[in-house]
Formats: structure tokens, sequence, C-alpha cells
């Protein structure tokens, strides 16, 4: 395959048993194999691989050759079970699973949203299960829906299915309705929700049974938010210790995290006209709560993008600081990932908040990790969030027309810091390549109405804040040499070297300023600061600059420590 395009990619894994992450893409196959080997010595990974990619010219497809593995084996593969022949749900108790109730809210979802119910009040509220059942069509498409893909998935027939899916939906509506006739479904609001909790406790139905009391007391709700209102007052009302407590709370938990966990329940919580990004600021800080607010009295940003909390989010938030509802936080946080890995822009036709809302985001959720999500899937959300951030639209939206080359450059640089994964990274630094490379930016530094000792500086400052972007050094090097040469020609064209050597100031404080031009401090590293160099160090050879800087000693700690770092350089 002459001529084919070759490229090898380092992956990491971090973990035994996790996943392979995308740390670096070359054309060098030695840099590569010789990243690999320096990770795994230095401890920072437990396994790497290096992968040869090559570019077949006819299909236009990467063929993949692993040519170095190092670390941690592949976790042995499971063997795949025998497929299950039988149905999901046995029982009208299996339907009250987590599972069984996810699976309902999404075959009902548009029955259950014009009712403004959960598949937990569909299940416990007895008036909802008589209106499904009269509607008849409704209930019998749902039934069909589940029946199509359990058929092919176990190898029956969808009419045979069908069949077993209708005898249980029967039987669970002839339970509870019978349940209801009897006077078995207990009266929370009249009994008192307490002494109905310790009263069920120890019944073998009491999950059921207290379900159904709370499903009945947040039924008068009219929006979400009130019933959300109604289960914190249910919540509040707990009994304060023992297995009551815990069945309580545990109950309590199933409609709030279905509630929490859909559309619909969030925008009327937190606002329906709120952008993405306050949507996502006010659910991290719902999610976790504790981090969050903690985070916001050190992070002025993340402060900002928190909106205002309304009276159902404020006690909301206090009942999440606590290790009661670990379920409604983990459904929360998995429902921010989830927006974040969507096309929706988090500030539409404001680029710069874009930026500054994800980068706050990042801090939010990285703070709260592990605790709620993995923070590989927070990690992961980020990368495909950052490659939104990069399209040719945005970026031409983010820098505008009228800036200055210099704050394009700058505008680049933040957006570098910005981006995260190795991809990500690459790709914001060849904008910011192009930019540096740019005509528009020789000639606004070397034409620029700026003194050229100020131009220095912020080339300076440029550089040092490309090395800080997060970029490889394959990648930032370059770029700083190139602003060491833009640098260079803004020196050669005012002879600032020259100037400082010559000036009629001591010469401790000519040989300081040098020294600090030659470390890279106030010119960047290139050609103007070795000259800086070359004149730094034929002036302290002068007995003259030695006999001033015996006269002030405090300076000396200066020009060793700059001397340091022009050696370490």
């Amino acid at each position: 395959m002459a001529g084919a395009q070759i490229h090898y990619e380092l992956f990491i894994r971090k973990a035994v048993g996790g996943a392979w992450t995308l740390d670096m893409a070359t054309e060098d196959r030695g840099l590569a194999v010789k990243s690999a080997e320096e990770m795994m010595k230095a401890g920072k990974v437990v396994a790497v691989r290096v992968n040869k990619e090559t570019l077949d010219p006819e299909t236009r497809e990467f063929r993949s050759v692993s040519i170095l593995t190092l670390g941690a084996a592949e976790p042995a593969k499971k063997a795949q079970p025998e497929r299950d022949n039988e149905p999901l749900c046995f029982t009208p108790q299996d339907l009250y699973t987590a599972h069984a109730r996810e699976r309902i809210g999404r075959l009902l979802d548009n029955w259950l949203d014009r009712r403004s119910a959960t598949p937990f009040e569909l299940l416990h509220r007895p008036d909802l299960v008589e209106e499904l059942e009269s509607s008849g069509t409704d209930l019998q498409h749902a039934i069909q829906k589940i029946a199509i893909p359990e058929a092919q998935a176990r190898g029956k027939s969808v009419h045979e299915l069908m069949r077993t899916f209708q005898a249980l939906t029967e039987r669970a509506i002839e339970r509870i309705l019978k349940d209801a006739r009897k006077g078995n479904l207990p009266d929370v609001d009249k009994e008192g929700f307490a002494k109905a909790a310790e009263r069920v406790s120890k019944e073998p139905e009491r999950t059921y049974l207290l379900g159904a009391g709370v499903a009945a007391s947040i039924a008068p709700g009219r929006n979400w938010s009130e019933k959300v209102l109604r289960l914190l007052d249910l919540a509040d009302a707990a009994p304060t210790f023992g297995p009551p407590r815990g069945l309580a709370l545990s109950v309590i938990e199933q409609p709030l995290a279905e509630i929490l966990g859909s559309r619909a329940g969030l925008d009327d919580l937190i606002g329906k006209d709120l952008d993405l990004g306050v949507r996502l600021a006010a659910m991290s800080r719902l999610a976790a709560a504790g981090a969050v607010e903690a985070l916001m009295k050190i992070e002025p940003m993340v402060a900002k993008i928190m909106p205002p909390q309304t009276e159902a989010t404020e006690r909301l938030a206090k009942w999440l600081a606590t290790e009661d509802f670990q379920a409604v936080r983990v459904a929360i946080a998995k429902r921010v990932l989830r927006d974040l890995t969507g096309p929706r822009r988090l500030k539409p036709n404001d680029p710069v908040a874009e930026i500054e809302v994800m980068r706050a985001l990042a801090m939010a959720l990285t703070a709260a990790a592990d605790s709620l999500v993995p923070l590989d899937d927070v990690q992961a959300a980020f990368v495909t969030r950052s490659r939104s951030l990069l399209t040719a639209d945005f970026v031409e939206g983010y820098l505008s027309r009228d800036r200055s080359a210099r704050d394009e450059v700058q505008s680049l640089v933040w957006l570098v810091e910005n981006v995260i994964g190795a991809a990500n990274k690459r790709q914001a630094g060849r904008y910011l390549a192009g930019a540096v490379a740019g005509m528009k930016f020789e000639k606004e530094f070397r034409n620029g109405p700026d003194a050229p000792g100020l131009k220095l500086e912020a080339l300076a400052g440029l550089q040092q804040a490309v090395a800080r972007s997060g970029l490889a050094v394959e990648d930032y090097g370059p770029l700083q040499a190139k602003l060491g040469d833009v640098g260079g020609m803004v020196e050669a064209d005012s002879k600032v070297v020259a100037v400082i050597a010559k000036a009629q100031t001591s010469p401790a404080l000519r040989l300081l300023v040098l020294l600090r031009m030659a470390a890279g401090q106030i010119a960047p590293l290139g050609p103007a600061a070795d000259r800086a160099r070359v004149e730094a160090l034929k002036l302290i050879r002068l007995d003259e600059t030695r006999n001033d800087l015996a006269n002030v000693p405090e300076r000396m700690g200066q020009i060793r420590d700059l001397m340091a770092q022009i050696k370490a350089a």
C-alpha cells in the first residue's frame, strides 16, 4: 500500500478494567512508542497500547494494527449467557422495579405527560389505572411496543408475548383496584405519614402499600413543582429513625427521581425559558449541592453561572445535600451528562459565555464525580462538548471580525485551555497556529502603536500561556518558536537590547532588565532573548557592574535566580 497515509495512536488505561482513552495521535512511530514506555515507567497509567492506523486510499477507511501493548491485560470476557426465553416480568410485583418503571415511562410517555403523572403514580393510583384501562388503545399500543422487540430477542411470537403481557397487566390492575375497594391502601394525609410508615413497615408489601399512600398524597399537585413540594413535605414528616424512616424515604425517592429525571419535570422546577447552560448549572447544583456550594465560595466563575433558587429547588437542595436521596442525585447527574453530549448550545449567540459555562460546569461536575457518576463518564461528556466548540462556525463567531490579531491569539489560547481530549486540543491548536503564523499578527506587532517593550512583554506572556494551555510539546513548541521569531523582529526593528545596554542608568539595573529579557519574562524566548543574554554576559563581566551590585546586595539574589532560569532554559 505504497503512499498510504499512516499515523500512530496512543491509548491509555488509567485503572484496571477501565476504558481505553486516546491520549496522542502522531505520524512519528518512535514518539508514540517512547511516550507509551515513559508513561508506564512513570506509573501514570496501568496499561498502554499503540496502534498503527493505515488509510486505505480506495475505501477511505483506516485499518488498525496494534504494535505495542504494555501493562494490565484485557479482562477476560464473560461467557455470554444463554438466551432467556422467559419474559422479563412474571408477577405484578415485577412491574414495580426501577427497570420496569423506566420501561413503562418510555412506553406511555405521552399518556403520562398529558396527566402530569409519573410511572410510580400510575402503578400506585387506582384512578389512573382505571383511566388507562378504559382508554383501550393506549394500553394495547404499549403492550404491542414492548412485545415486538421482546419476541425478537427471545425467539417467541409477538402474539404469544402480547397475551403474556396482557395477562400480567390485567392481574396488576385487578390487584390495585381490589386493594382500593377493600380499603387496604393507606391515606397518609389523614393518618399521618410517620404513623402510616410505622404501621406498614412490617407488612410483606410495605413498599407497595406506602407507595400508594404517597401517590395519593401528591395527586392533587397541579404541576411538577407542587408535587415535589408535597414529596418534600412528606419527607419532613417521615419517621425520625429505624426501618420505618428508611422505608419512608426510599418510597419518596422513587417519584422524586422520576420527576427530576424527566425534561418536563425539570422544566417546571427550574424554569422553562432558560437556556441550556443555566439549566445544567441549576441541575448540577441540585445533584451535588454540597460540593457546588463549597465551590461557589472559592470560584467566582461557578457562582456566576448559577441561577437563583426557587422555593422548591432551595428545599430540594437541602435534602439532596444529605445522604438520603442518592438515586435522585444520580438521576439528575446522568441527565446533565446526557444533555452535555447533545447538540444544543449552552449559550446560543454568545460563544464567550458558552466557554465560561462549560468551564464552570466542568469544575462543578468534576468536584462531585465518582460519588454520583464515574469520572470517566464526566470527562467523556466534556470531550464531546469540547468538540462542538471547534466547528468553523463557532470559532468564527467566537473571534468576531473586529478583534485585533493579538486579541484573536489570546482568545484562541483560552479556547485551547478549555477544551479537553487529545484530538480536540490538537484541533484547537491548529486554529491557534494559523492565527500566530498569519501576516496580520506579525504586522500588528511590528507596526502597531505600542512601545516595543510592551510588545515584547505581551509576546512573552503569550509564549507562557501557550505552554500552560495543555497542548502537547510537539504542538506548542512550534508556536513558541514563531512567537519568539516575531519578538526577534520587534526587537531588531527598535534595537531594544542595544538601547538598554547603553542606557544612562546603573549597570546593575541594566543587567537586571537584560536578564529578565533573556529568561523570557519580559521578552519571548528566541532571538530577542538570545541577544539580551549576550549583552547581559558582557555587562556582568565589567568591574563597574560588580561594584554596583556590591553596593546593592539585595539585587544579587534576583540576579542569581535569573541566571539559574537562563541556564535551565
